[in-house]
């Protein structure tokens, strides 16, 4: 194709799709429907895998798991109508390869009620079919095929874009269907020239494994790939400049925070010596470790901006309260922000716990109470202001406390969004930030989401003399594990009852906690069962849980609001209902509420007893409790934002998640993106105006720079 000036090509792109030569307008009309408008909008809708349809099978039509092609002849049609004609009806057509030496028997095609199928398929015809066939009493069929009709010599196109190649299989909403957005593709790309778009990544690209590669020509073998070979090369492409543009973002802030100017705080270790003697345990290595990597941050003038992550259990609360010790010493304040009431009230009272004996006050602040009811009072006999201060978002509105801000340490910190987290430093000067998650993160996640932090990982746990037994069950079994919990609970112990929705909903067909709270009430009658859920009042909530804490509520069916921060150590037993329909990551954090007390503990994992991929993706949580190892396999399986239980507020999904697990991919992303930033810091080179506009504003991806 000739080339054409970046600006003519760019313009190209924009074409609106009723413009585009080879759409019919009931095609156009179905994509415009929903949103997509025009060749750049249908490029943007990269497929999310392919079929390989290059061969066409032999003379023979034989069962099989795995989908295959075929050219055959329609020898036969029919309708067959259930209850009366105007009733609904299946369409069958019964075909067979048009080699003239096919043998066995012929297949038949099915449409279940689709009568009218009989407008669009005739005999006499030759198809191309894509399906699997299956064997139903001797019979050969094959349900709701892909099919192209040729009809004729001059008819090649259908065969070209539909079969006989790599096939794109895109995801679908509304009205799109695969032929309507394959054919867009097609002819939107054939209406453009070889270079279309601009490219995101720098130059050079004549050497190492893209040399010579675009965005042009990755979007082309992306969409319709030339072989096997070229799509995965032309996904590693894209998805390189995807982890770009996030590594010029990181990149961009961890360069701001370091030129920001922090001060030192060093402490003279009385206080943090007093506290980790009166503890009733010794820090693991990795504990300790982790204490001397944030205490040599906040010793130095730059501003600490470190991640501290690890698995269920492996003692985070106790490295924070250290660091927070470090920075009062240096006559400083810290603050600790949690996402909910009951993490911020569970962390003031060990706070209270740990740190008043040394001589610290301690202030709670959260969005229904100021003080715990306890002697928790915001401010001293004489006014001072607390040494350390915890408590939810409400922190974000109150500076009266705030002083001398030295360290903010904000928990489960993918829960709060970027301006949040930024309110509350800023109330500081300058203080070093401590973020911590409970879900252990993969390296190369660490690498693109939080580039801009150093890590501390806590990989040990302390010696647990419990174990925790997890079994995934078919949800039929409930009897049983009513039994098994009575026991339990005779026995002096308690149980947690997960759902995934609060009331039940006609869209979903999942477990509502309402109504398992109205089954198991019966079902352990005359036990005390409570219920807990996002849409209770704070107060009520922690209402619940005092009584869960004291031994009056025996069962507990909840949410997933006791995710993260509740601690029952007699809770031994966690029936989970619809496990199918929680990633790996937070079924690990679940059940890191059982097994913190003394006696054997399990989790029973429920899911429809037909549906065999839940079997199967939760088989790991039966196998290890190595939280790395469930949130590696919960990125490969589900993508980032789901191991971080939530999207990170002001970054748009990644849409090659999956190519995470490329690490040499992510540190050549990061590699770019730092010798972009040094040779042009403000990214104000015309080359960078679209560049600047994600980087420095806190954008998502400019719609533009992914089409």
């Amino acid at each position: 194709m000739p080339s054409l000036p970046a600006v003519a090509a760019e313009t190209l792109l924009q074409r609106p799709l009723d413009g585009v030569a080879g759409l019919t307008p009931a095609v156009v009309r179905s994509l415009v429907k929903e949103g997509v408008e025009t060749i750049a909008d249908v490029l943007a809708l990269l497929p999310f895998r392919h079929e390989d349809r290059q061969r066409m099978e032999g003379q023979t039509f034989q069962p099989s798991e795995a989908p295959s092609c075929h050219h055959v002849l329609v020898m036969k049609t029919g309708v067959k109508f259930f209850g009366s004609r105007r009733g609904g009806g299946n369409f069958e057509a019964v075909v067979q390869h048009t080699d003239a030496n096919a043998l066995g028997q012929p297949l038949t095609l099915r449409w279940w009620n689709m009568p009218f199928m009989a407008r669009a398929i005739a005999e006499g015809q030759e198809l191309i079919i894509h399906g699997k066939i299956k064997d139903w009493k001797g019979r050969l069929s094959m349900d709701h095929p892909e099919y192209e009709v040729i009809k004729g010599d001059e008819d090649d196109e259908a065969v070209t874009i539909h079969a006989g190649r790599i096939t794109p299989i895109y995801r679908l909403r509304g009205s799109l269907t695969q032929k309507g957005v394959r054919l867009a593709a097609w002819h939107g790309l054939r209406a453009l020239p070889e270079h279309f778009v601009e490219d995101i990544l720098p130059p050079p690209k004549t050497e190492g494994e893209f040399a010579g590669w675009n965005r042009s020509r990755g979007l082309r073998e992306a969409h319709f790939p030339s072989s096997l070979e070229s799509l995965e090369q032309a996904r590693r492409y894209l998805a390189l400049e995807e982890f770009y543009l996030y590594q010029l973002r990181v990149v961009r802030r961890r360069r701001d925070v370091l030129a920001s100017g922090g001060r030192s705080l060093k402490g003279d270790g009385r206080l943090l010596s007093a506290f980790l003697q009166a503890l009733p345990f010794s820090l693991t290595e990795a504990q300790a470790r982790c204490v001397k990597e944030i205490a040599g941050d906040m010793a130095s003038n730059a501003p600490m901006n470190r991640l501290l992550h690890g698995d269920v259990g492996s003692g985070k609360t106790v490295v924070a309260f250290a660091s927070m010790l470090t920075a009062v010493e240096a006559g400083a304040q810290a603050a600790l922000m949690a996402p909910t009431q009951i993490l911020a009230e569970q962390h003031a009272r060990n706070a209270r716990k740990w740190l008043e004996p040394l001589g610290l006050r301690v202030a709670l602040l959260t969005g229904s109470k100021k003080e715990d009811g306890s002697g928790m009072e915001l401010f001293g006999a004489n006014g001072d202001r607390p040494h350390v201060l915890i408590g939810t978002h409400a922190l974000l509105h109150d500076a009266s406390l705030v002083h001398d801000l030295g360290l903010v340490v904000i928990d489960e910190q993918h829960k709060f969004g970027v301006a949040q987290r930024a309110k509350l430093i800023q109330q500081g000067i300058t203080p070093d930030v401590l973020v911590m998650t409970a879900t252990p993160i993969p390296r190369t996640l660490t690498l693109t989401i939080y580039g801009d932090l150093d890590v501390s990982t806590i990989d040990q746990r302390p010696q647990q003399g419990t174990k925790i037994v997890t079994k995934v069950r078919p949800k039929t079994k409930m009897d049983e594990a009513a039994k098994f919990l009575r026991e339990q609970i005779e026995g002096g112990r308690q149980g947690y009852l997960v759902y995934p929705l609060i009331e039940e909903s006609e869209k979903l067909d999942a477990g509502a906690a309402t109504k398992g709270h109205e089954q198991w009430s019966k079902l352990l009658k005359p036990l005390n069962v409570g219920l807990l859920h996002g849409r209770m009042s704070a107060d009520e909530k922690e209402a619940v849980m005092k009584t869960f804490r004291d031994g009056a509520v025996t069962a507990l069916v909840s949410t997933t609001v006791i995710e993260v921060g509740v601690d029952v150590p007699n809770a031994t037993v966690m029936y989970i209902h619809d496990a199918g329909r929680f990633g790996l990551a937070q079924l690990h954090q679940l059940r890191g509420r059982i097994g913190r007390g003394a006696h054997s503990s399990f989790c029973v994992l429920f899911v429809d007893e037909k549906d065999e991929e839940a079997k199967e993706r939760l088989a790991i949580m039966e196998e290890t409790s190595d939280g790395f190892k469930i949130a590696e396999e919960d990125l490969k399986r589900r993508g980032p934002g789901n191991v971080l239980g939530h999207a990170q507020s002001g970054q748009a999904p990644l849409r090659f998640a999956e190519l995470l697990a490329d690490t040499r991919l992510v540190r050549l992303a990061r590699a770019i993106a730092e010798r972009t930033l040094d040779e042009d810091p403000t990214l104000s080179k015309p080359e960078h105006v679209k560049l600047r506009e994600f980087a420095f504003e806190a954008r998502e991806t400019p719609k533009e720079m992914l089409q």
